[in-house]
């Protein structure tokens, strides 16, 4: 207690609940030291509704406290604090944190967190009992989310419950004025996990050093599984083409771009360029991949990791194993100079998962599933409670744009701008998230992919009961895709049927207004754009090229784009060029169809066509975009989603600016927008990148007009876009610089995904809305 403080009068007590994240972030020891600084008693704990502090002394100082609870350090993030007035006590002695107590969660989880600069000095500084230590951590760094099995965040409702503190860890966590105060992953190399090295038949090596050798595996052009902070990783040269086409062929992965990653920004300079946005988001404490713009050259030099596309997916190191990689290849550096400096190493750096399975966590499971694909494993005995993916973004005019919210991100709650009743949506079968909602927060899982398999299906039943238990939330509704055949919507029957719940249907693209619509506040009437691969809709029909007015749990649908066959039905998404095929015939143009299309099974698709046979209508967006790269001769075929779009939005980027016309596409009675005349503009185009940037120069012109028209009519202002095409930033940033010269108000995702990742959001707004206007209809 600080003896220098004026004597105590007018002494009061209070409690305070705090809510946000503020556990396993450092926020106890920072209380701890500014009540002991203020000369303050009483005492501080996790809780399950918060961190509950109880603290005395004179009113002045008792104010102090409170002002400066809010300047707490990051990443500790205060949403609320409610303080209520207690009796005062005897005069007690000092300022403790007491051991936590269990209850109904209400305070938000840290995500992981990348090491802070303290704890990376640590790693490399001479003499260091810490030194080279792979597990490095402190009170405001290291894993959180994906080691924790239960709130309040503490050792024990950790996986680092496993491993017993010695003498000196102790003294360290017992110690206000250390970094490790109080400190639930305090560890080091004489008490905590450790790591292990296998050969590729999965058998323990002899290694001394796990590091050395898992480099020595990399550095002879194999590929390393890397138990990372959320699950394991496939790690190889990526400046070797050999090893990066051995790892797609073992994968099974054909063309589909692999992020890199790179000690520090300068390592990628001369292969993708970033700007100062960037770079902060490059080091912040979440550590995602962010996708930069190549440079001329970067697919000559590293062959094989993004080909085709325009960006280049790179991360920096987050966890003290990787930078114990990059130390060990640098020659082992005496010193901090190196961290710095450009490094040669450049690591590819994909989740190790199979067959659209779910992210590998478990030492057991990796060492099996990837026999034939890794050579070498480096493992360890740190459990991983919650598997999570690393996150993806780009910056859309300084702002994030995510491709994948996760690591980093999850659990952290997305504020809502009211509270309500708690909810349960389940999200859609593709880039599946699921949301709980409780009073102001939603809480938006980690990525749980496609649930194409009954593994991934398991390990979205798993999660959630998971979130469920740790959040203490008790939806009183379930909502979910209207769609009948996805998994998620017999999921969420079953769960409400368990439980007596209510389950709410909602329609998908109306889903995906409502997302943004969560994240704006947006509550009036609004235009949203919803343009995707497919959706169910209304009618029954394959939508994804739609136009709605969207006002709390209703929606109408004002236009859609013009329909196209979709000849042998979901076949058609992997071969673009049947999409080519199906505009042409649209056209009247037969007869230019076996010069665009000249590819097995042509016939057989001209029939479909001619006799509306396995041949349904769609309003996709997607399906233009695949068109469109179809008869440009771009892509024919597509290994994975969005590969012809991707391809497509590449070329327009190299060419650069063109002047649309507004002959290539006609608005049409009941608010179709018809883009036949462009795809028959781009039949007759042979320079491909011109083709493509007019293809976008158009889409975004085109679908300008045609939103405005609507706005006019139905007398407002507000826009939203969403849905999985608006991934494509050139179509993003046209339609909405088009949009505000019209002088609309344009809103589009930014805490999550523009795709299916956050659909669940929106489905809960929606769910929300719905009760508040009374629960029927």
């Amino acid at each position: 207690m600080n003896t220098d403080l004026p004597p105590l009068t007018d002494v009061r007590r209070h409690q305070l609940v705090v809510r946000g994240q503020v556990q396993g972030v450092g926020f106890r020891p920072y209380v701890y030291r500014l009540a002991a600084e203020l000369g303050l008693s009483g005492w501080v704990e996790n809780g399950g509704a918060g961190v509950r502090i109880e603290v005395q002394g004179p009113a002045e100082r008792l104010h102090t406290f409170g002002v400066r609870l809010h300047d707490a350090p990051a990443p500790a993030r205060i949403v609320s604090v409610q303080q209520s007035a207690r009796a005062a006590r005897a005069p007690a002695e000092g300022f403790v944190i007491a051991p936590s107590r269990s209850g109904a969660a209400g305070t938000a989880l840290a995500p992981d967190l990348a090491m802070c600069g303290d704890c990376l000095a640590e790693l490399f500084q001479p003499g260091n009992r810490r030194g080279h230590h792979a597990f490095m951590a402190c009170a405001r760094c290291g894993p959180r989310f994906s080691l924790t099995r239960a709130v309040p965040f503490d050792r024990a409702n950790t996986s680092m419950a496993a491993f017993q503190c010695c003498d000196d860890c102790r003294r360290e966590y017992q110690d206000p004025h250390d970094r490790r105060f109080h400190a639930q992953v305090i560890a080091c190399p004489l008490c905590g996990p450790r790591l292990r090295f296998h050969e590729g038949d999965g058998a323990a090596g002899e290694a001394s050093d796990p590091i050395a050798a898992a480099v020595a595996v990399l550095c002879a052009g194999g590929i390393l599984a890397a138990k990372g902070v959320g699950g394991f990783h496939l790690l190889c040269n990526a400046r070797d083409p050999v090893a990066v086409a051995e790892l797609r062929r073992r994968k099974g992965r054909e063309a589909k771009p692999f992020a890199v990653m790179v000690l520090n920004p300068e390592s990628v300079s001369d292969w993708a360029q970033w700007n100062a946005g960037e770079r902060r988001w490059l080091e912040a404490p979440e550590r995602p991949i962010v996708l930069l713009d190549k440079r001329p050259g970067c697919d000559r030099a590293l062959a094989g990791i993004a080909p085709e596309v325009a960006e280049l997916g790179v991360m920096l190191p987050y966890a003290p194993l990787h930078y114990l990689l990059f130390h060990h290849v640098a020659g082992r550096p005496t010193g901090h100079e190196w961290l710095a400096a450009l490094q040669p190493l450049l690591l590819v750096c994909t989740s190790a998962n199979l067959n659209g399975e779910p992210l590998l966590s478990d030492d057991r499971q990796a060492l099996q599933q990837l026999r034939g694909i890794a050579d070498a494993y480096l493992c360890h005995d740190r459990a991983i409670e919650q598997r999570c993916d690393d996150s993806v973004m780009r910056l859309d005019d300084g702002a994030p744009c995510f491709v994948r919210r996760a690591r980093g991100f999850v659990p952290r709650p997305i504020r809502l701008d009211a509270a309500g009743p708690s909810l349960l949506a389940v999200g859609a079968d593709l880039k599946n998230t699921f949301c709980l909602t409780r009073d102001d927060e939603a809480y938006v899982s980690q990525h749980n992919g496609d649930l194409i398999t009954s593994v991934g299906r398991r390990a979205l039943e798993e999660n959630l009961g998971q979130w469920l238990a740790a959040l203490g939330a008790a939806p009183q509704v379930v909502v979910h895709d209207r769609h009948p055949d996805f998994f998620t919507t017999r999921l969420a029957q079953r769960f409400a049927a368990e439980r007596g719940l209510p389950c709410l249907p909602v329609q998908h693209h109306h889903a995906h207004i409502a997302a943004v619509a969560a994240e704006a506040g947006l509550h009036d009437a609004m235009l949203g754009v919803a343009l995707d691969g497919f959706g169910l809709g209304d009618d029954g029909g394959l939508w994804g090229g739609e136009l709605l007015r969207v006002e709390g749990w209703q929606h109408r649908r004002l236009g859609h784009l013009q329909p196209l066959a979709l000849p042998g039905g979901e076949r058609a998404a992997r071969e673009p060029w049947r999409m080519a095929a199906s505009a042409l015939h649209a056209l009247g143009r037969v007869q230019d169809i076996p010069r665009h299309c000249p590819y097995p099974g042509r016939e057989t698709v001209l029939e479909m066509l001619v006799k509306r046979v396995n041949a349904p209508f769609t309003t996709s967006a997607g399906r233009w975009f695949d068109a469109a790269a179809a008869v440009l001769g771009i892509a024919a075929y597509s290994s994975y989603e969005g590969q012809a779009a991707m391809r497509l939005e590449a070329l327009a980027r190299r060419h650069g600016p063109v002047t649309p016309s507004r002959d290539d596409y006609h608005l049409e009675p009941e608010g179709v927008l018809n883009l036949l005349p462009l795809i028959g503009r781009l039949a007759r185009e042979e320079d491909a990148g011109y083709g493509a940037a007019l293809f976008h120069a158009t889409l975004a012109a085109a679908l300008g007009d045609w939103v405005a028209a609507a706005a006019g009519r139905e007398g407002l202002c507000n826009v939203v876009l969403n849905g999985g095409c608006f991934m494509n930033a050139l179509l993003g940033r046209g339609l909405r610089a088009n949009l505000q010269r019209a002088g609309l108000n344009v809103y589009q995702a930014r805490q999550l995904p523009p795709n299916d990742g956050g659909l669940s959001l929106g489905q809960a707004w929606i769910g929300r809305a719905w009760l508040a206007a009374g629960g029927s209809g």
